[in-house]
């Protein structure tokens, strides 16, 4: 038989094993639950979201009006420009035959005096067409609604300059090129405004 001291020996060390089995399993869950608190969860990624709203009713009623206005005014000079080379073809054609006339033959001085106010009346008239046609430019710079539509007009300033120059240098006739120009500048202005 096995003494009592044997079995007592064999039963410590079995509980020996135990003990070292329980505790090894307790620091393995120890060490286990460590790890997992140091661990920072991973930040969530979430995708910006892109929230569009569209613009305030009163800011498409303010671009409409604006744009509207803008038409009109484009209108306006359309109507003033063409008028004012309707009535340029004859005067023109006056004034250089005047002036021809008076190269070869002598003129009466009234007629003369009267030649040069109406040259003088045409440079006018062109520098008020120029006037209208650079506050339109800056109306189209300075209002949203109508930025866009900006580059039909751009250089609608310049080809009034143009015209003011020939008429200057006493070419009457040919100052209604430029203008010409101008008038296919505005009509492309105002279509694209509707």
């Amino acid at each position: 038989m096995i003494k009592f001291s044997e079995q007592f020996e064999q039963a410590g060390k079995t509980m020996k094993k135990l003990q070292i089995s329980v505790i090894a399993a307790a620091a393995f869950l120890f060490l286990a639950m460590e790890v997992d608190a140091q661990r920072r969860p991973a930040p969530r990624r979430t995708t910006p979201r892109v929230v569009t709203t569209p613009p305030p009713a009163t800011t498409v009623a303010i671009n409409a009006a604006e744009a509207r206005a803008g038409a009109e005014k484009v209108s306006t000079q359309i109507k003033n420009v063409t008028k004012f080379l309707y009535v340029l073809g004859g005067v023109a054609r006056g004034i250089e035959d005047l002036d021809q006339q008076a190269k070869t033959t002598r003129v009466v001085p009234a007629a003369t005096a009267k030649n040069e106010e109406n040259k003088r009346e045409v440079i006018q008239a062109i520098r008020n067409l120029r006037a209208g046609i650079a506050a339109l430019e800056v109306e189209f710079r300075t209002k949203p609604a109508l930025r866009p539509q900006l580059v039909q007009l751009d250089g609608a300033t310049q080809l009034t300059a143009q015209a003011e120059s020939l008429a200057a240098s006493g070419r009457f006739t040919d100052s209604g090129k430029p203008l010409l120009l101008l008038v296919e500048k505005l009509s492309d202005t105002l279509v694209a405004l509707r």
